[in-house]
């Protein structure tokens, strides 16, 4: 037993004489047992610790104010501001059920849609297509069955529900909460129902004065 205490001990003072006491001052650095070189940004990394100081900054601060267009959280602590129109939201009426038809709090208009169809593209066509029917250029490369928003199922289904969906993902779809504020995932369930839309319209869904534009009597 004896002999077991004395190789302890050795083994100890040997390993504190080869890495040091970390935080203490040395003239030369300590042994590291996780180096820079191999395992680079584990340990050495910039950093800046609340309240402190910042030398990169003229004013010397290191909070900052977020960068524009940051998509802030649709949530917050009970009372927040966000929180006050569980429509726009959340997408849910105040039983908690999905809500159809769009917030009073937007207007659906031409400029709604235009934004929409911008979101859209750039965030839902890749999969989804560019008419919505599931074939987008994700396909082509192994992605699994897409839903399209020309099916029955998706038709009926509330606006609530879609928003729901955009917000916090669903299957193999990711949330785009992060990318997409409330009104932008508004927006593209407007024009989704535009797509839908096109796909079952008729020569009697034109407005009269547009008629001649497509050369309709």
């Amino acid at each position: 037993m004896r002999t077991l205490y004395l190789a302890t001990f050795f083994a100890v003072v040997l390993t504190v004489s080869i890495l040091g006491f970390r935080g203490r001052t040395f003239t030369k650095p300590p042994m590291d047992v996780f180096p820079e070189w191999l395992f680079p940004g584990m340990k050495e990394q910039p950093k800046l610790v609340q309240q402190t100081a910042s030398a990169f900054f003229a004013d010397g601060r290191s909070d900052r104010v977020a960068p524009p267009n940051t998509v802030a959280s649709s949530f917050g602590p009970a009372g927040q501001p966000l929180r006050d129109d569980d429509f726009l939201y959340r997408g849910k009426l105040a039983d908690g059920s999905f809500a159809r038809g769009f917030p009073p709090a937007l207007k659906v208009d031409m400029k709604l849609l235009e934004r929409g169809r911008d979101r859209f593209t750039i965030y839902c066509s890749p999969c989804h297509g560019a008419v919505g029917d599931g074939q987008g250029i994700t396909k082509k490369y192994g992605m699994g069955a897409v839903p399209t928003y020309h099916d029955d199922r998706i038709r009926a289904m509330a606006e609530g529900e879609i928003f729901n969906t955009i917000t916090n993902g669903k299957g193999q779809m990711n949330p785009y909460s992060d990318k997409l504020l409330p009104a932008d995932r508004w927006a593209v369930i407007a024009y989704v129902r535009a797509l839908q839309r096109a796909q079952t319209g008729t020569a009697a869904d034109v407005p009269a004065d547009h008629r001649g534009e497509l050369g309709l009597k």
